[in-house]
């Protein structure tokens, strides 16, 4: 077994060469590079865009939380580290320019693992036109034993005053999503089954290679449809509490309008989270298409000047109060 390279030094050299090998031009007619200076230097030197405004998120992934080696190939946690930073942009209708790796490995993590990492995640950076340009690297605590940490910082930009926030919702804003819910769930649960040597990772690409929807995000914000946004990252009914407590309303919504993935339950669109789709609102007399950059949009309730909070109506057409039950961390709610 070769373990990771014997230096940090040689680690960043090697991913250095890696991002090099696959740097990416811009995707989009007419758009500049905003990364003057990559990795090699202190810090990266990027350049905003006249008119622009930069977005900056960052997450953890975290072996044992969000990823097990048992689990998920190294290019699949390597993508979804990267797709969690992506999602976060999209969510605010930007476009993702430049991201940076913090990485703490185990000091015998076979070099093989650390590759299929960075080729999972620089190949996503590519379709989505970001640059690696920087990080950090060390050695994670435990020695042998340790466990991988990550922490994706991802840089976009939005022209200035237009990002979509989630506090921009009014009284009877019709509420979509993107895709269908819940099919990340029910990966995770046949993973908890330990079924994990029964599943073909590129069938379940929604758990495995999440694809963050930018392009739809972008749409929604330069057609000036979506009002305010979130991802569902965390599951519909938080990433929806989310919302409504910025933008200090209550909201319905119903659950035969739900589009639940095929082989999910309900409770898996509602709460499963890792969906990476996006929830936003939309005047009631705008007209918003059924696809979007070729996903699928669907209407499934309305914001109301509540304080009842979150409800759902049920197929009868009683309601109750939508709990907030996706992923929290510090709760004994775990994925």
């Amino acid at each position: 077994m070769v373990a990771v390279p014997s230096s940090e030094k040689s680690l960043i050299r090697h991913i250095r060469e890696l991002a090099k090998a696959k740097a990416v031009r811009p995707l989009r007619a007419g758009r500049q590079s905003t990364v003057a200076l990559g990795i090699g230097d202190d810090t990266a030197i990027l350049q905003v865009p006249v008119g622009h405004e930069v977005l900056i998120t960052t997450d953890f992934s975290l072996e044992g939380v969000h990823f097990r080696r048992d689990w998920h190939p190294a290019d699949s946690v390597g993508h979804r580290c990267l797709a969690r930073g992506l999602s976060d942009i999209a969510a605010m209708g930007g476009t993702p320019v430049a991201a940076f790796l913090s990485l703490a490995l185990p000091a015998k993590l076979p070099r093989a693992w650390v590759e299929g990492f960075l080729h999972g995640l620089l190949a996503l950076a590519g379709e989505h036109g970001v640059t690696l340009a920087g990080g950090d690297t060390a050695q994670a605590p435990g020695g042998a034993e340790g466990k991988i940490l990550a922490d994706i910082v991802v840089v976009g930009s939005a022209p200035r005053g237009e990002a979509v926030r989630r506090s921009g919702a009014r009284a009877g804003d019709a509420i979509y999503v993107t895709g269908r819910l819940g099919a990340s769930a029910v990966v995770l649960d046949r993973l908890y089954r330990k079924e994990n040597k029964s599943l073909n990772t590129k069938q379940h690409a929604e758990h495995f290679y999440p694809s963050p929807r930018v392009a739809v995000g972008r749409y929604l914000r330069e057609k000036g449809i979506s009002r305010a946004m979130i991802d569902l990252s965390d599951g519909l009914s938080t990433d929806l509490h989310h919302l409504c407590e910025e933008s200090r309303l209550g909201a319905m919504v119903y659950e035969d309008r739900i589009p639940v993935a095929r082989g999910a339950t309900l409770k898996q669109a509602l709460h499963g989270g890792e969906d990476y789709e996006l929830l936003f609102t939309a005047s009631p007399k705008r007209a918003v298409p059924a696809m979007i950059e070729g996903a699928p949009v669907t209407r499934i309730g309305e914001m109301q000047r509540s304080s009842a909070g979150v409800m759902i109506a049920s197929g009868t057409g009683k309601s109750s109060r939508l709990q907030p039950l996706g992923w929290e961390h510090f709760t004994s709610r775990k994925r």
